[in-house]
């Protein structure tokens, strides 16, 4: 039986430390390492860096050159990179062509949807309405005076490359919402909602998605429990295929119990959802939706018309997706953005080049950290505590900051951190990125000092086995007892 001393249930939240922590370097260092030096992970590796960004000076270092698995710590660096690549106010396009002449209301010819990777064609700027920007294109299509296609609905997504997962991702992710597969044509995080309703005990749950698209098989393995049982569902795509099965339980208590289950071939699905989405607002279209890449093209007789262009929310939007939410599927669709916007093609290999070069000007070097994938989903991701400090010390300087900053969860608050240091002297001030895949746990961000002194920190903690929340007390500890600190002269 393993025990596990809890020296440090962090939450110094009942605040146990003084309103004030007067304290000089030396006295600094003996507290933090006392968190840092928990007994609990004595087998595990902590990285950790604190730097003033008033002073210039370090307040606490720890392994700070060590390579460590950064988790999701690692989209500090894909969105810090990004802003400093595309700019805050930079929209993802997606472009509508017409082959053909317009005969009375029918198009003699095709329509051609080019996308460039907007992650966010779904319900996120749309208060949840998955196939709100749909209905406002079909809108905007009978506008034109069209409410018949005699062609086909055709998707171009030769923007990205087709490798929709990232390099070392473990493959029983695939069915869940955080490892989508990228796609330059995307809908829904290129997932399907999965709506879970209790019915009888002892009868089947009834299920229902969103988008409702026969494109997704559901079988339904889930049986209704009563009141007092607890509910516990799972999903799993079998591989290859757009057939889920959603298996457990749901108890009588539950209304309704959400998830999410990942899609095969993008671009198909978008395009089958659009086309049901046009023809229930009246856009009779004949032909099939079909990927460009699988379209002879012979049978395009003249060169396709721009007729329309969407643009997406600003980078400044998206970004703040993905880091008060951790989301992986728009750090991976970020990453191949930047790989298109720099080399003419969205791949992970292309990003990664770009923001590497983007990240020498900033003080890191190249070949010195492993990056593989946009988010840190990936194992394979490698880098300091110091190099993430950098760029934290960098963004801070940066006329991107304002954006970069609002993006960040707030302790207390929002985002990934809305449960963490609540009703401390933490909460409002820390604005930090939160980290995890197994045995990875890491934080990293901004706070000020009882001082008001502007402090970038990055913990990162490797290769533990106890309970998460322990390593979460500790991070925690460390932001309340620096945000009491007042420096000794």
């Amino acid at each position: 039986m393993l025990i596990f001393p809890c020296v440090i249930f962090a939450q110094e939240k009942k605040d146990s430390v003084p309103a004030f922590w007067y304290a000089d370097s030396r006295e600094i260092t003996a507290r933090l390492d006392e968190l840092f030096n928990d007994p609990s992970l004595n087998n595990a590796l902590w990285g950790v860096a604190v730097k003033s960004l008033s002073k210039g000076d370090y307040l606490y270092q720890k392994n700070v050159n060590s390579l460590m698995m950064p988790a999701s710590n690692l989209k500090i660096i894909t969105t810090a990179a990004a802003l400093e690549i595309l700019g805050s106010s930079y929209r993802i396009k997606t472009e509508f062509y017409t082959t053909g002449k317009l005969d009375g209301s029918i198009l003699q010819g095709d329509l051609i949807v080019k996308g460039y990777g907007d992650p966010a064609i779904s319900g996120r700027f749309t208060d949840d309405k998955v196939l709100k920007y749909f209905e406002d294109w079909a809108d905007t299509i009978t506008a034109m005076g069209i409410d018949e296609i005699a062609g086909n609905l055709i998707g171009v997504d030769d923007a990205f490359d087709e490798s929709g997962l990232g390099e070392g991702w473990s493959w029983d992710y695939e069915s869940y919402w955080f490892a989508a597969p990228t796609g330059a044509l995307s809908l829904n995080d290129n997932c399907i909602d999965i709506n879970v309703r209790p019915t009888r005990p002892g009868s089947a749950a009834y299920i229902s998605t969103n988008p409702n698209s026969d494109y997704v098989t559901i079988i339904n393995k889930v049986v209704t429990v009563d009141q007092d049982s607890g509910t516990s569902i799972d999903i799993n795509r079998l591989r290859g295929t757009n057939v889920i099965i959603v298996t457990g339980v749901i108890s009588t208590a539950d209304e309704l119990y959400k998830t999410y289950g990942t899609i095969t071939n993008p671009t198909q699905y978008f395009l089958v959802v659009l086309k049901s989405v046009l023809e229930s607002k009246g856009i009779k279209i004949r032909g099939l939706p079909i990927d460009y890449d699988d379209y002879d093209k012979t049978l395009i007789k003249d060169i396709p018309k721009l007729v329309y262009t969407h643009y997406s929310a600003p980078l400044a939007d998206i970004i703040r997706v993905i880091n008060k939410n951790s989301q992986n599927f728009f750090a991976e669709q970020l990453l191949k953005i930047i790989g298109y916007e720099v080399f003419g093609l969205g791949t992970a290999f292309n990003g990664v080049k770009a923001v590497k070069n983007t990240l020498k000007t900033m003080g890191v070097e190249p070949g010195e950290f492993q990056m593989v994938d946009g988010s840190g989903l990936s194992r394979l991701n490698l880098v300091t505590p110091m190099q993430l400090l950098t760029v934290l010390s960098y963004m801070s300087t940066s006329k991107n900051y304002t954006a970069f900053y609002a993006s960040l969860p707030v302790a207390g608050l929002d985002g990934t951190l809305s449960g963490r240091m609540r009703k401390t002297s933490a909460q409002g001030n820390v604005r930090g990125k939160t980290g995890f895949i197994g045995a990875v746990r890491s934080l990293s961000g901004y706070l000020k000092t009882a001082d008001k002194e502007p402090l970038a920190f990055v913990f990162i903690l490797n290769n533990y086995i106890t309970p998460r929340i322990l390593a979460d007390n500790i991070q925690d500890s460390v932001c309340i007892r620096l945000s009491k600190l007042k420096r000794k002269k």
